[in-house]
């Protein structure tokens, strides 16, 4: 990503600094250590180049996956700092970052077991991602308190001049659709049942915000079901070989994993602690300001006590839940404005067929609505060449399976990032 920035951008007008201090297993110490990491390392760069005779006057800011919810919560502590009343807030960009969590919201007990274990083999960041942690003695999950209309982080995020998210609609393991899109509706799980339309110019990759899909006719789609199906079936023959192998290696790799996940989640948890003892080379007071700009105190014992309150049906099915959500979720899709506009909540398409509800929480609907009125201009993105789809859309690796995460960076720096 830094490799495409510099290309288009040269040294003399753009200044990139690369976070370091969340790489590698950093990572699992949580949103509110990353984000205050990130933000320290800000201030110093600044301070740096300035003492160096290097003004800045504008920063933009972009998360990949985790990197942008850290991102998020460091806009929050930038701007109650009064950081942006010196530099200018252009750019807040994620690409497939889960603003609503990791939380599956389909049912079976395979789901809400991901859900228990999934939440337990990533320290702090993994209850947080699976929003079962009580953030400060809040009450609340922290991924709430960061999309509270009330709280520092929306404030900020409000400033920025331009909201770009880009969101995989198949093929992301670690962040689905309705999370990174910020959508209570995935209208991409059947592609059987619909035909994409591709943004022009970035064909095969982009899909059309104003208009991604239409519905495509019942005789179609069986005609569609059972090409895919012959095709899928050829495709598992010649797979069967790499599934036989995978059934002797996957579960050593699951031991694997569980276990470094335990070791990792153990220094997570020191690192934390010396963190908070002011002893890793961060003041932690210095950050550790009001969140929440209002005082704001809600019986939400109802939508907490219980893990998997929200996850026993796929979608909400009966007129009384669609009617709940749409309460609580009203402004779900804001598309993007035209090119050089960005600022405030987009309109939505109305042309779009009815989508059924997915079954979120509660808090996950109130969510939508707080970061959708903020307004974003989003992009669904259409990994064809590689499963991974997740790594894809950053272009992970240099390899010809992940061209078309190339294509995304090329719509990013061309039509998204301005400066």
């Amino acid at each position: 990503m830094a490799e495409a920035l510099r290309a288009k951008h040269p040294e003399e007008s753009l200044h990139i600094l690369v976070a370091k201090r969340n790489s590698g297993s950093f990572t699992y110490d949580g949103i509110e250590l990353g984000g205050e990491r990130v933000c320290a390392e800000i201030e110093e760069e600044v301070d740096k180049l300035a003492k160096a005779g290097q003004e800045i006057k504008k920063i933009s800011i972009i998360g990949y996956s985790l990197g942008g919810l850290v991102a998020r919560y460091c806009v929050g502590l930038l701007d109650n700092k009064g950081f942006f009343e010196k530099v200018k807030p252009i750019n807040l960009h994620t690409f497939a970052t889960p603003h609503l969590g990791v939380r599956t919201p389909l049912r079976g007990w395979h789901n809400n077991l991901w859900n228990i274990l999934g939440a337990r083999t990533l320290s702090a960041s993994g209850r947080q991602l699976f929003t079962i942690d009580n953030f400060r003695d809040t009450g609340r999950p922290l991924l709430e308190i960061l999309a509270d209309p009330e709280s520092i982080f929306i404030k900020g995020l409000a400033k920025f001049e331009r909201r770009t998210l880009y969101a995989n609609i198949v093929n992301d393991r670690s962040a689905v659709y309705y999370t990174t899109g910020i959508s209570k509706t995935d209208p991409f799980t059947e592609l059987d049942s619909i035909k994409v339309n591709y943004l022009k110019g970035y064909e095969d990759v982009l899909l059309d915000p104003e208009m991604p899909f239409v519905p495509i006719d019942d005789e179609e789609s069986i005609s569609t079901f059972y090409a895919r199906f012959l095709k899928s079936n050829k495709a598992i023959i010649g797979r069967l070989p790499f599934l036989a192998a995978m059934s002797f290696l996957l579960p050593v790799a699951i031991l694997v994993f569980l276990v470094n996940s335990g070791i990792q989640s153990v220094r997570s948890e020191r690192r934390i602690r010396l963190h908070e003892k002011g002893l890793a080379g961060i003041q932690p007071g210095t950050y550790r300001v009001p969140l929440l700009l209002t005082e704001m105190r809600e019986a939400v014992e109802d939508v907490y006590e219980n893990l998997n309150s929200a996850q026993s049906n796929e979608y909400l099915d009966t007129e009384t839940d669609e009617e709940a959500a749409h309460e609580a979720a009203s402004s779900e899709h804001s598309q993007p404005t035209k090119k050089g506009s960005g600022e405030g909540p987009e309109k939505s398409a109305l042309h779009q067929p009815e989508l059924p509800t997915l079954a979120l929480a509660t808090y996950q609907f109130r969510m939508i609505q707080t970061l959708n009125s903020v307004g974003w201009r989003k992009y669904p993105v259409y990994i064809h060449k590689n499963r991974h789809s997740h790594a894809a859309i950053i272009v992970r690796v240099q390899k010809p399976s992940f061209s078309e995460g190339k294509v995304v960076f090329r719509h990013w720096l061309d039509e998204e990032f301005i400066i």
